[in-house]
């Protein structure tokens, strides 16, 4: 007799996004692989067309698959359902103008993990209602890594989705070691740090250190 697999939990923790863009020369792959030697829990892939092409995301996932699956990491998709299947991730992420969560679980099943970015209390309210696995907040702070983002949301927003919405969520935008205490403090237990981390000279050392400090804050 087979049973259907559990749906993966989502970790407290470090957040980890790819970003070739800000990654001092090194690939999505070689990103990837340092930030699992950190100890890194999930990695989303994000890669923006026409940056590169299908084939080119597709070999990338495909790669980084890998050293997920061997690592016990998950690994969420931004953006491209088609994509996670064919490399069987753990999720895709979406945004508020991309498919919405209903049609992307139709495509994906009941066993991967949907997550949507939110910027409002009504956004957060309406996932919640779709049927998300959990929600971005933010940015919670300028940020210059994404391009067409929305103004900062600020901490007003993190502190109502802490205190009201029942998802898992990670805070995101703008978040570097200097004000990781800040979002901390303010009920978020999963931080994206995007260039904190993939620019860093030592990767691993960095994601580490961000791990550690996060845990801590949540042990507090």
């Amino acid at each position: 007799m087979t049973f259907p697999s559990a749906k993966p939990t989502f970790p407290a923790g470090v957040y980890g996004i790819t970003a070739e863009k800000f990654s001092a020369g090194r690939t999505n792959i070689e990103v990837a692989r340092e930030m699992i030697a950190g100890g890194i829990r999930l990695i989303q892939y994000r890669e923006k067309r026409p940056a590169k092409s299908f084939a080119e995301m597709l070999a990338e996932c495909r790669a980084i698959r890998a050293l997920t699956r061997e690592a016990g990491v998950l690994f969420i998709i931004n953006d491209y359902p088609d994509l996670a299947l064919l490399v069987d991730a753990d999720g895709v992420h979406v945004g508020q103008d991309d498919f919405p969560v209903p049609e992307v679980r139709r495509l994906i099943g009941p066993d991967k993990l949907i997550g949507l970015s939110t910027h409002e209390p009504a956004q957060a309210a309406a996932a919640v209602a779709a049927g998300a696995d959990y929600i971005g907040v933010g940015p919670i702070f300028s940020t210059q890594t994404k391009e067409d983002v929305c103004a900062p949301v600020g901490l007003e927003y993190l502190d109502h989705v802490a205190c009201t919405c029942p998802l898992p969520f990670v805070a995101i935008g703008g978040i570097k070691e200097h004000n990781l205490g800040q979002v901390m403090a303010r009920g978020a237990a999963t931080v994206c740090l995007v260039t904190e981390i993939v620019g860093a000279a030592d990767i691993a050392a960095t994601v580490r250190r961000l791990q550690a400090a996060c845990l801590a804050s949540i042990n507090a």
